[in-house]
């Protein structure tokens, strides 16, 4: 057996139904065509799976996993000691009822039952201690703080690549961004053509993202209402999209931040692809998505996200015929249909058609292959087929593989098909001359079945994963930013009775302007882009039976009604190209006299 081949399994004789002692070894290169995996439950399309990602650890290749279900999270559990005591934690204790047996009693069967099964596949304890040195292993649990939490809207930031010489691409990515963020408040089945939600989201996404300049949620909110350019197509944005249509939308949209669910999901690690792919010291990673917690809404929301970062990623990379990286979808019902176009199909379609020149692999895994695209999957170039459920899913998958593989002896293939026992599966390689018939090895991992949420934290124990330190400065608070000002022009710092001024003044000429002035009160940010428009707001951090108010121009007289304590301060976030400079002052709110 060649070291640089992946091992899955051994030959299978046709005749017999009886596996062989001849090993069936697969080139990882042929992974760059990328793979599916299809078979009924309890056929072993998991373990299979597993196998594959753990051939790919011990070859060096980092993966990106998505796990719907939670039975990926059985990655973790390396145990190259086979002691029972390693075991245990992870059985589940309805065996005990269910067996009369005590738990120690279950671990020391497992254990002995894992320990003869690697040693009938001619696995021994150096290749287990390899695997679990292989790859660094951590589990991420966006929408909560289990496993290591991730930061979406970190998504949001302008991607590291140039506009001009990707503008197609980029285009793509913010159009499946604003569809899965419209589909996370059910405005499902956009066409973006004629979804005037969509087509201001992607304008605003634009005008931020063609300049390199990164976009968060609440600029995205706010600048629905007040959009930082003056058309859309040959009409006015007003015209276009009504102000009143537009407040509903950011109001909608505001439900996402307003919501306490959500609030894990702006914190955590960011879908940074090449840190979830490779340690500081490039040691490869196996990242672990857990999903399992979420609403089919929310998680077609991350998993077109992720699905972006990862193509952006791709694109940043240099070409390569070798296995460079795996990405692993455990179950793609419902991300990649025939007829319907979710967020996630188009990069999914995208990758299937131009990972390979980047040495970037798919691998898509279903037990339902009725409801998958075949003229997508085209460009896939190996199929393992397992045990299917009906006659039905029998002759579809048929029908799409021959559709997508073309070629293939349809009677044979039939006849193979209907023979399949557990672990068994037809493997149809392009690069082969003819389809194979193979038993899946033993897994390395003991495969303990789905894993809930309450499990996450001990795994990640288990395989010391922590989450790495977020050194992003955090906002000041509007007392801090007081503080800081007054500092500046000498109001006590006691004075908390503080309002906090954000205005644009606009210098000559006619230029416009995209330039946001923020200013941070009650932990919320408060943005300034339009002519002549002055917000005022109490600080409640002390006083939360004050209100804010809005001051229209026309009441403020600054010569009669503003003694200032403090001194005028440029932004931070002043943009030199534009006519604007924006200013920011802070008062004592006893001084304050309204005209």
């Amino acid at each position: 057996m060649a070291d640089s081949n992946f091992y899955l399994g051994r030959l299978v004789d046709a005749k017999t139904a009886k596996p062989t002692n001849t090993p069936v070894e697969y080139d990882p290169a042929d992974l760059t065509t990328h793979a599916v995996v299809t078979g009924m439950t309890g056929s072993g399309k998991t373990g299979l799976c597993v196998a594959l990602l753990e051939e790919a650890a011990l070859q060096n290749v980092p993966a990106i996993i998505i796990d719907p279900k939670g039975d990926l999270t059985n990655l973790l559990l390396h145990f190259p000691n086979l002691l029972p005591q390693d075991f245990q934690p992870w059985i589940d204790p309805e065996m005990e009822r269910r067996t009369g047996k005590s738990m120690e009693e279950i671990a020391d069967e497992a254990s002995t039952a894992w320990g003869n099964g690697l040693k009938e596949w001619g696995i021994g304890e150096e290749r287990l201690l390899a695997l679990q040195n292989a790859a660094q292993f951590a589990i991420y649990t966006p929408g909560s703080d289990s496993g290591i939490p991730v930061s979406v809207l970190s998504s949001l930031a302008a991607p590291d690549l140039d506009w001009e010489s990707n503008r197609e691409v980029l285009r793509e990515r913010i159009s499946s961004t604003v569809t899965a963020l419209l589909g996370l408040v059910g405005m499902n089945d956009l066409d973006p053509i004629r979804s005037r939600e969509h087509i201001l989201l992607s304008n605003i996404f634009e005008f931020h993202w063609s300049e390199g300049n990164d976009l968060d949620l609440t600029e995205l909110i706010l600048q629905t209402q007040t959009p930082p350019f003056a058309n859309l197509g040959a009409f006015p944005v007003d015209t276009f999209f009504p102000p009143k249509d537009r407040m509903e939308l950011a109001m909608v949209l505001n439900n996402i931040l307003a919501a306490p669910a959500f609030e894990t999901w702006r914190e955590g690690e960011s879908l940074d692809i090449k840190a979830m792919l490779f340690t500081p010291e490039g040691k490869p990673r196996h990242s672990i998505f857990y999903l399992a917690h979420l609403s089919d809404g929310e998680r077609m929301f991350f998993v077109t996200l992720l699905l972006s970062a990862v193509e952006t990623w791709m694109r940043t990379q240099t070409g390569s015929t070798s296995l460079r990286a795996l990405l692993y979808m455990d179950e793609i019902y419902g991300y990649l249909p025939p007829t319907a176009v979710p967020p996630s199909k188009g990069p999914l379609l995208r990758m299937l058609k131009q990972a390979r020149a980047f040495g970037l692999g798919l691998l898509l895994a279903t037990q339902n292959p009725v409801d998958m695209d075949y003229k997508a999957l085209s460009n896939t170039g190996t199929w393992f087929i397992g045990k299917l459920q009906t006659e039905r899913d029998k002759n579809r998958l048929l029908d799409g593989l021959e559709s997508a593989a073309g070629g293939i002896p349809r009677a044979a293939m039939d006849k193979l098909i209907s023979s399949l026992g557990k672990r068994v599966f037809v493997m149809h390689n392009v690069h082969e001359k003819m389809p194979v018939l193979m038993q899946t090895r033993w897994t390395m991992n003991f495969l303990a079945g789905p894993m809930t949420r309450a499990q996450i934290p001990a795994l990640n124990q288990l395989v010391n994963a922590v989450a790495a330190p977020h050194t992003a400065p955090a906002p000041a608070s509007a007392f801090e930013s007081h503080s800081q000002a007054s500092a500046f022009c000498g109001c006590p710092a006691a004075c908390h009775d503080s309002i906090i001024l954000s205005t644009c003044n606009f210098s000559r000429g006619s230029k416009p302007c995209r330039s946001i002035s923020r200013s941070s009160t009650c932990n919320q940010s408060s943005i300034v882009n339009r002519q002549s428009s002055i917000r005022w707001q109490y600080d409640q951090t002390h006083h939360p039976g004050r209100h804010s108010r809005i001051f229209p121009p026309a009441e403020l007289q600054p010569a009669r009604s503003l003694p200032i304590c403090a001194a005028l301060h440029a932004l931070t976030s002043h943009d030199p190209g534009c006519d604007l400079s924006p200013v920011t002052a802070c008062f004592c709110a006893s001084e304050i006299t309204r005209p």
